[in-house]
């Protein structure tokens, strides 16, 4: 009786545990990087505006306003910014998508990157859309390396 109870003790601080953990998804030969849950990212504030995706990395101005919002096929201005060391923010800036039931990627937008700008080290204007609803997984190279992502949601018409 007591080796069940602390055997259903231990089975319930596990499920608490692991609830809020990401799963790892291999890349390469020895990199792992955490997958999201696939939830819409973080808003965050910098340089006067609320920017989506992850404070200090990466994100691109949105308020989730409905004039800013993703609707299919709609194509729209955002303005990328990025946070980090000078070597890795060397290169042209490609975001390829993928949708939360697809694992087929989409290529979205290229370009150059600026200067400074709204208190980020380097940032990229760009014209976006995305084909249908969901959640979508944008992926920011910049060169050949993958500098992060932002999970964004694409509402219904």
């Amino acid at each position: 009786m007591l080796k069940k109870r602390i055997l259903l003790i231990f089975a319930v601080i596990l499920s608490f545990a692991t609830a809020g953990c990401k799963e790892e998804e291999s890349i390469g030969k020895n990199e792992k990087v955490i997958k999201n849950n696939w939830n819409e990212s973080s808003l965050f504030e910098s340089g006067g505006y609320t920017m989506i995706g992850e404070e200090g990395r990466l994100g691109f101005i949105y308020d989730d306003s409905e004039v800013v919002r993703f609707y299919p096929d709609k194509e729209q201005k955002y303005m990328w910014h990025f946070w980090g060391e000078e070597q890795e923010l060397e290169g042209e800036l490609k975001v390829v998508a993928t949708h939360e039931n697809e694992d087929e990627e989409i290529f979205v937008t290229s370009g150059g990157l600026g200067g400074a700008n709204n208190g980020a080290d380097k940032h990229a204007p760009s014209n976006m859309a995305l084909p249908k609803s969901g959640i979508w997984k944008l992926d920011a190279y910049i060169g050949e390396s993958l500098f992060g992502s932002v999970y964004v949601k694409v509402h219904e018409k």
